[in-house]
């Protein structure tokens, strides 16, 4: 034991301290604590005590004295200790919530962690932990348009009731263009995926062309009719409508929702129109898009056919759509199902255009 520090251990001090290497319950810190003071009333030294307890010999020596100050009592607690680091100061995170809803005073579009650990003079984690408990992301943005049409409700309304409640015995087509479709294929070809690793594509590519996807979604039936064409003018739009014309069976009312593109309001087309009574347009609200449930198609099959495909020319992604679309329509093809509450967006926009009042 260390020089200066000396105790004796009294029979009743050694049958606690017995109870407590004992105990079935007793927590291990407690446990070897006691031993501690078990070996060195024994006569062990303190080397022989490291090697029984495993512990170092800061730590042999500071429960020694702790026994030898406080008795069996001192071992059983422990000593408060100061916080690692000072909690930061009320002013201190005001300032940073308040810089972060400024713009930065350096040429950059955002606040960064680091930017504004300088700026405050706080660790970039400190700052990390202010933003997320704040709920604040500066480094995420969120696109959006709201749509000015002036008819907005009455069309929202119009389309989303075709959605709901489509008319007994009449069709409800979803009509929209995807255009240009790239047929890209890359400069050298990839590795596979593998344990641990992801399937490789080079970052550049080699442009095969482009086509048109004209699609049809049957709103009631989820069924998708494609037609791939060079170019999306009125005349390719005609020629897709007669195609269509065609496979509807006759005597069904035909209700189309599609967008206000300029080649779906042509002179052509509405003498088109005029031409097939039993066809009536929907047109969805200027900026608003997402309103014609066909997006979602082309969404899917962006996401799972195009964005990584490989196609060397036109005609082998114009197969590929075809095979997509083919496969769509054998085994996941459902009704489209409609669920937000048009009071809900008449609300979202409304209080879009407020903060936009109040903003600027």
């Amino acid at each position: 034991m260390r020089t200066g520090i000396s105790f004796t251990v009294s029979g009743t001090e050694r049958t606690r301290l017995e109870a407590i290497v004992s105990g079935r319950n007793t927590p291990q810190k407690h446990m070897w604590r006691a031993r501690i003071v078990l070996l060195t009333a024994d006569g062990h030294g303190t080397h022989a005590i490291m090697a029984a307890t495993c512990k170092s010999k800061t730590s042999v020596w500071r429960w020694q004295e702790r026994f030898a100050a406080d008795g069996v009592e001192g071992l059983l607690w422990d000593k408060s200790r100061p916080p690692g680091k000072a909690p930061v100061a009320p002013d201190k995170v005001a300032e940073v919530v308040r810089l972060t809803h400024e713009p930065p005073p350096h040429e950059a579009t955002h606040w960064t962690a680091r930017a504004m650990a300088k700026a405050v003079g706080l660790g970039v984690v400190t700052v990390q932990r202010i933003w997320a408990a704040h709920g604040l992301a500066p480094h995420r943005w969120r696109t959006f348009k709201l749509s000015r049409d002036p008819a907005f409700v009455e069309k929202l309304r119009d389309v989303v009731g075709l959605y709901v409640a489509p008319p007994a015995h009449a069709v409800v087509l979803s009509i929209d263009e995807k255009s240009p479709i790239q047929a890209l294929d890359r400069t050298q070809p990839g590795l596979p995926l593998k344990r641990g690793r992801g399937a490789t594509m080079t970052h550049d590519y080699k442009r095969n062309g482009t086509t048109t996807l004209f699609a049809a979604l049957n709103v009631l039936t989820g069924e998708v009719f494609g037609k791939n064409m060079s170019r999306h003018r009125h005349q390719e739009f005609i020629r897709f409508l007669n195609a269509l014309e065609r496979d509807i069976p006759p005597g069904r009312i035909v209700h189309v929702v599609l967008d206000n593109v300029s080649s779906h309001k042509t002179p052509e087309v509405r003498r088109w129109l005029a031409r097939h009574p039993r066809w009536t347009f929907h047109f969805t609200p200027t900026s608003s898009s997402w309103l014609n449930a066909v997006e979602g198609f082309f969404a899917k099959l962006t996401r799972r056919r195009l964005k990584y495909g490989v196609f060397t020319g036109v005609v082998d992604l114009q197969a590929a759509i075809n095979r997509f679309i083919a496969q769509h329509n054998d085994t996941e093809a459902k009704p489209f199902v409609w669920r937000a509450d048009p009071d809900a967006i008449i609300a979202a926009r409304k209080r879009g255009f407020q903060a936009f009042e109040s903003i600027h």
